[in-house]
């Protein structure tokens, strides 16, 4: 029997969210005002870092499982700004403090500044509906 490829892996999908949040920037910095459409954008943010996050261990598995601990060490600090930038995007946005999500925006796009996007990407607008997606988690963590 031959080996199983997952072709949905951890790392493909943090490929794609890394380069759906980078288009989100591009759109959020566009925004002149706080709206329905930022409220979008800056939630999608918050979400895709947050599931970046959280994809982390399940990339470092294979790694650990063959003894790589420096590999999978160094592996997690590169990512670690993800979770911490994702709580402060997420307070920042439900405090309507769009300073702060300006912040959290510019410190993202520095971070993936060597992302690129094809100009003729295939990722639509992610970001759509991305705000009650937020709501709807934060009403869970506050309920469960």
């Amino acid at each position: 029997m031959g080996r199983v490829i997952n072709p949905d892996s951890a790392g493909k999908e943090r490929t794609q969210l890394t380069r759906s949040i980078v288009l989100a920037i591009r759109e959020l910095a566009k925004q002149t005002e706080p709206g329905p459409e930022f409220r979008d954008l800056a939630a999608f943010i918050a979400l895709a870092l947050t599931q970046i996050a959280d994809g982390i261990d399940v990339s470092v598995a294979a790694w650990e499982k063959r003894g790589y601990w420096v590999k999978a060490d160094k592996f997690r600090m590169e990512w670690l700004w993800c979770g911490t930038y994702a709580g402060k995007m997420r307070a920042a946005l439900l405090a309507e403090d769009w300073a702060g999500v300006a912040l959290v925006m510019t410190q993202t796009a520095q971070k993936f500044a060597k992302v690129q996007v094809p100009a003729g990407h295939r990722l639509g607008r992610p970001w759509q509906g991305a705000w009650q997606e937020l709501l709807k988690k934060q009403e869970t963590v506050r309920n469960g």
